[in-house]
C-alpha cells in the first residue's frame, strides 16, 4: 500500500491505463480534424469520434446519432435545460427540478428565472429520495422540462429514474438526467427508464478531463434544442467547435470498458464501501450516514461526525484524499446545500465526509483509512470536550 490514499473519487478518477493507450495515437498520429473530409488525417479521425460515439450510445441503450460530444458534463447540462426552454418556450415556461441538483443544473433555472421562467423545486424525502407524489403535483400545463439528477454528487442517492420519467411521459414533458456520477457505476438504459435527454462527463467514468456527452432523443417524438453555442455547425450545430478527438476517443474506451466491468466492479466496490461503514460503526459513537444506504451509488458514502470541525477532520487526514462534498463547492465553509435541504440541522449539515471509492481502491487502504479516521475523530471530540 503507496502512500497518500485517494477516496475522492466523486470529485474525478484517475484515467484507466487502457483509456490512456486508447487515446495517445490521436496526438500524434490520428491529429486530423474530423471535420476534414478530403484527406486520410480528417477520415481517421471522423472514424475515431464516430466508433466512440457507439461506445458511449451502447452504455446507455441510445443510438449513435443520439449522442452529442461536449466538453464536460456542465455544458452538457446547460446546453438539455437552456436549449429546451429556449426551443419549446413557445410552448411553456415551467421547470421541474430539485434542490440538490448539481449547481451545473441549478445555475442554468435561475438564469432562466430571469428571463420569465417558472421553476419548481420538488420536495424530497429524508433519505434524498423525491416525492413522487409532489413531483406529479407540481406539473402545470406550462411545463416543458423535468431535470433530476440520477444519482447526487454528495451522498450518492440514486433517483427513481424510471418512475420519473414515466410519469413525465405521460404528462407530455421531457425528462432530463444529469447522470455524470451515475453513468458506469449502475445501470442506466434510456430507453427502459424514458429518459428524454442524460448528461455524461469523462472524469467520472474513469475517462479523460475535457470532454461530456449530451445524449439527445431522436427516435419517436424527437427532442429538439436551441443551441447555445455558435459557430461552425459541428454535431448537428449543437456544439460549434473543433472536436477534441483523442479526449472522444478516450470518453467512447471509458464507457466501453464500464460497460464490460461494471457487474463485477460494483459489487467489488459496494464490499469495500460496507466494510468502510461496519468499521466506522464499530469504532465510533454518535456518526449519521447521510442519505438512504439502499438506493446508494455503490462507491458513495456520506458521514457526519457531530462534534467535529470537519475543516481540522480533513486536514489531520492529510495523507488520504476525501472531501467534505462537491469539489465544485468545497471552497465554501458552509453547511452542504444538499443536506440542508435534506431538513438535517446544521450539526450534520457542517460536518458531513465524502467518501469516494473507487476502481483501483484495495481492502488495505480502506482499513488504513478507517483507522486513521477513527483515531481523529476521538481525538478532535476529545478537544473540543476539554475546550468546554
Amino acid at each position: 500500500m503507496k502512500l497518500p490514499i485517494y477516496l475522492d473519487n466523486h470529485a474525478t478518477t484517475p484515467v484507466d491505463p487502457r483509456v490512456v493507450e486508447a487515446m495517445l495515437p490521436f496526438f500524434t498520429e490520428g491529429f486530423g480534424n474530423p471535420a476534414s473530409r478530403n484527406h486520410q488525417f480528417g477520415w481517421t479521425a471522423a472514424a475515431a469520434v464516430e466508433k466512440a460515439r457507439r461506445q458511449v450510445a451502447r452504455l446507455i441503450n441510445g443510438r449513435p446519432g443520439e449522442i452529442i460530444f461536449t466538453a464536460s458534463a456542465t455544458e452538457s447540462d446547460n446546453l438539455a435545460v437552456k436549449g429546451v426552454a429556449h426551443r419549446y418556450r413557445g410552448r411553456g415556461n415551467h421547470i421541474i427540478t430539485l434542490a440538490t441538483e448539481h449547481q451545473a443544473v441549478l445555475g442554468p433555472a435561475e438564469r432562466l428565472t430571469g428571463e420569465g421562467f417558472e421553476v419548481t423545486y420538488a420536495r424530497l424525502r429524508p433519505d434524498g429520495l423525491i416525492d413522487l407524489d409532489h413531483l406529479r403535483s407540481a406539473f402545470t400545463d406550462r411545463t416543458l422540462l423535468v431535470s433530476v439528477m440520477a444519482a447526487n454528487n454528495e451522498i450518492g442517492v440514486v433517483q427513481p429514474l424510471a418512475e420519473i420519467g414515466r410519469v413525465c411521459r405521460e404528462r407530455g414533458v421531457l425528462f432530463h438526467t444529469d447522470a455524470a456520477q451515475a453513468t458506469g457505476k449502475i445501470p442506466i438504459d434510456v430507453e427502459a427508464m424514458q429518459i428524454d435527454l442524460l448528461s455524461i462527463a469523462g472524469h467520472k467514468l474513469y475517462g479523460p478531463k475535457g470532454v461530456g456527452g449530451l445524449y439527445v432523443r431522436r427516435s419517436g417524438a424527437a427532442v429538439e434544442l436551441a443551441p447555445i453555442l455558435e459557430g461552425g455547425g459541428q454535431e448537428g450545430g449543437l456544439r460549434p467547435g473543433t472536436l477534441n478527438t483523442p479526449g472522444i476517443v478516450g470518453l467512447g474506451k471509458a464507457c466501453e470498458i464500464c460497460r464490460e466491468v461494471m457487474p463485477e466492479e460494483s459489487r467489488r466496490v459496494a464490499a469495500l464501501r460496507d466494510r468502510l461503514l461496519k468499521a466506522l460503526q464499530n469504532g465510533l459513537d454518535d456518526i449519521h450516514v447521510n442519505g438512504s444506504l439502499d438506493h446508494r451509488l455503490p462507491n458513495n458514502l456520506n458521514v457526519s461526525f457531530p462534534g467535529v470541525e470537519i475543516s481540522e477532520l480533513l486536514t489531520d487526514l492529510e495523507e488520504i484524499a476525501l472531501s467534505a462534498g462537491s469539489a465544485c463547492t468545497s471552497s465554501q465553509p458552509e453547511a452542504s446545500y444538499v443536506l440542508s435541504a435534506l431538513g438535517l440541522p446544521n450539526e450534520l449539515a457542517e460536518t458531513p465526509l465524502r467518501f469516494g471509492l473507487g476502481r483501483f481502491n484495495t481492502p488495505e487502504e480502506i482499513d488504513y483509512c478507517v483507522g486513521r479516521v477513527v483515531e481523529a475523530v476521538k481525538r478532535l471530540r476529545e478537544m473540543e470536550r476539554k475546550a468546554v
